[in-house]
């Protein structure tokens, strides 16, 4: 892939394009179709409509609307998205097949999920897709794997479940924090201590976690020493499964939001 057009830029898009300029991608690899926007990153072509963005120059799209705009939009991108190009979705709950029939004519067609993190480099960015030689994934993989991790999903029926934990995840956490350090605040601390230290403990936490040998459960295990405080803050979070079962339900409720997005674009 030479050349990429981003057809809507708004957070999520926004945050990959930054996350490629920022790994030291040229500019000139990207344009940019969103007709809101006023400005792009400098050296990245800016368009307003579909007309003009077929100046890009591109052999791919990455789609970054709303999945319910899909039905509307696709008539009017048809001619961005001809022989030759190979359709990027970003589209939550939106199938391949779904892509496909939306952007017939196009040579091939993936779902790409990430996270904000994609902006520093630090996202899971979850793929799947049609159409490609085994040659054009791994350099795909690779183009992505500048935001962080890249990885093949092959079964496409667990992509709403991996979007769960891998796209949503990082509001799940953002929540964590919040009421972590809400809780601390409602027991006496300063609620401006409160939320700086709970954010810079889960950046440490996590930290040590990529860099472990072994497994998180291990490592919290390690903190809680038999018969001390954290062990005995860990009990409530362990009794009957309490946290773990919450977040189940959280994950399942998310991916089932992702199959009520792919009914709802038919």
């Amino acid at each position: 892939m030479e050349r990429l057009l981003l057809i809507g830029c708004g957070n999520m898009a926004g945050a990959m394009l930054a996350g490629w300029l920022r790994a030291g991608l040229a500019p000139a690899r990207f344009a940019v179709l969103d007709p809101a926007l006023e400005t792009a990153p400098e050296g990245v072509a800016l368009f307003g409509t579909p007309q003009e963005a077929e100046r890009a120059g591109h052999d791919a799209v990455l789609l970054g609307f709303k999945p319910q705009q899909l039905r509307a939009l696709a008539p009017t991108l048809q001619r961005l998205a001809g022989p030759g190009v190979a359709v990027h979705s970003l589209l939550g709950g939106v199938t391949l097949a779904q892509v496909a029939a939306a952007f017939p004519e196009a040579r091939a067609h993936v779902r790409v999920m990430p996270n904000l993190a994609a902006r520093i480099g630090k996202s899971p960015v979850i793929l799947a897709e049609q159409g490609l030689a085994e040659a054009e994934r791994e350099e795909l993989r690779a183009f992505y794997h500048a935001l962080g991790l890249a990885v093949w999903e092959a079964d496409e029926t667990r992509f709403d479940l991996v979007t769960a934990l891998a796209g949503s995840g990082p509001a799940f956490v953002y929540r964590f924090i919040d009421a972590l350090a809400g809780a601390a605040s409602d027991l006496g601390l300063d609620e401006g201590d409160a939320t700086r230290l709970a954010t810079v403990m889960v950046e440490g936490a996590a930290s040590l976690a990529a860099a472990a040998d072994v497994a998180p459960g291990a490592l919290a295990d390690r903190v809680a020493s038999p018969g001390g405080m954290t062990r005995e803050g860990m009990n409530v979070l362990d009794r009957e499964d309490a946290l773990r079962r919450l977040l189940a339900e959280t994950l399942r409720a998310t991916a089932d939001k992702g199959a009520a997005l792919s009914r709802e674009v038919g």
